[in-house]
């Protein structure tokens, strides 16, 4: 299989990462009293598996192109505060894309902690 063509090189990703790093981290960390978890990691097969539901669940309703739109998110309970991310289908990929609320997201990822650097 070929690399997908939207792949960017290791060092645009550690240089994206460190823009997060410099521009806002102390910023959370301050806010919360506490660093936050910044990096999640899912496993290949429950990504694949979800790729396969929102498809499966699209093509019924008639939804020939979906997307899959990335959520920063937030815990508000007695476990936890920290971020999290969720995945949310959509009824396109465009930016503007309605989300497709007929779906459930994808959520129970595991948040890197303490929070890694790529």
């Amino acid at each position: 299989m070929a690399k997908p063509s939207k792949c960017i090189s290791v060092s645009e990703a550690q240089g994206l990462q460190d823009n997060w790093v410099q521009s806002r981290v102390s910023s959370i960390s301050n806010l919360l009293n506490e660093e936050d978890a910044r990096d999640f990691t899912f496993s290949v097969d429950d990504l694949q598996e979800y790729i396969d539901y929102v498809k499966e669940e699209s093509a019924k309703a008639g939804i020939t192109n979906p997307g899959i739109r990335i959520f920063f998110a937030a815990y508000d309970n007695k476990d936890s505060n920290k971020a999290t991310v969720f995945l949310g289908a959509t009824d396109g990929t465009q930016s503007d894309s309605d989300n497709n609320y007929n779906i459930d997201p994808l959520n129970r990822t595991q948040g890197g902690w303490p929070p890694n650097t790529y």
